[in-house]
């Protein structure tokens, strides 16, 4: 029986793919990720709502929890690993699941995204319960594993989000906020690394950093929890100091250095001092 979801659908423009130069090629599937752009648009309400709902949880010590498999599961994990460098946040408040473990960030994992059973186990592990917050990611909707946790979510009482290129998929009608930007077909059929990714990719940046903002993890739009672990990142927290506290960059440094590398703290410093004057 033919697949007839969304995701599977055959894209017209690219029948001719494989006869196509280079040139033609990277035309077409630039034109059609500016589709991908649109759709995540066109969703923007359903992403503020996750955005509140988010920040709610992890502002009452709540955890939140991406769980995809494959590409999905890969930008799910992506997301969440860089939020504790970049936001100061522990890497236990937000964690990516992906089917396959560790070991399917790198290579394919046969038959990781089949199982139900495991997206169920894998949150059930982490003793996830209320004021946690699942966010499943499935670019065609239906894949078990997601499935298996957002079930087990629902039974436990933790909060669900899915995000979704099939607004009519199982997952979006299991989820209590459905984020479903419609891409289209993809240039190669099937290949949801390619438009749904990317609309994916927007939606988990667009909502993290809003929540991390929410937190008041940013002023104005520095980064002021960054953890200065490079050069380059301490070169950005002295900048920060500069610009936010009004001082020159040897100054930002004696202090940054005193603080331990915290911008927040540093500038709690600086401000004491000069209502000390």
């Amino acid at each position: 029986m033919a697949d007839r979801r969304p995701t599977e659908a055959p894209l017209e423009r690219s029948r001719a793919l494989d006869e196509m130069d280079a040139v033609e090629m990277l035309r077409l599937i630039h034109s059609e990720d500016g589709r991908a752009h649109a759709a995540v648009g066109l969703v923007l309400s359903a992403m503020a709502e996750a955005v509140e709902v988010l920040t709610t949880s992890l502002q009452g010590g709540g955890r939140w929890f991406n769980v995809g498999a494959g590409t999905s599961g890969r930008l799910g994990v992506l997301d969440a690993s860089e939020l504790p460098p970049t936001y100061g946040v522990s890497p236990r408040r937000v964690q990516g699941l992906i089917a396959g473990g560790d070991r399917a960030l790198r290579h394919a994992v046969e038959g990781a995204e089949d199982d139900p059973a495991a997206g169920a186990f894998e949150l059930e592990e982490r003793g996830a319960t209320l004021g946690d917050v699942v966010v499943g990611i499935s670019a065609s909707g239906a894949t078990p594993y997601v499935l298996g946790a957002i079930e087990a979510a629902g039974k436990l009482g933790v909060r669900t989000i899915g995000i979704t290129c099939d607004p009519d998929s199982p997952l979006a009608h299991a989820v209590e906020i459905a984020i479903t930007p419609e891409v289209g077909p993809e240039v190669v059929t099937g290949s949801t690394r390619m438009k749904g990714g990317l609309a994916q990719k927007m939606i988990l940046a667009a909502l993290s950093t809003a929540v991390m903002v929410r937190m008041g993890r940013v002023r104005g739009n520095h980064m002021t929890h960054v953890a200065p672990v490079s050069s380059k990142l301490e070169r950005r927290a002295i900048a920060m100091l500069v610009e936010l506290a009004g001082v020159d960059e040897e100054r930002a440094g004696e202090v940054l250095r005193r603080a331990n590398g915290s911008v927040e703290r540093a500038l709690a410093a600086i401000e004491a001092e000069r209502r000390e004057r």
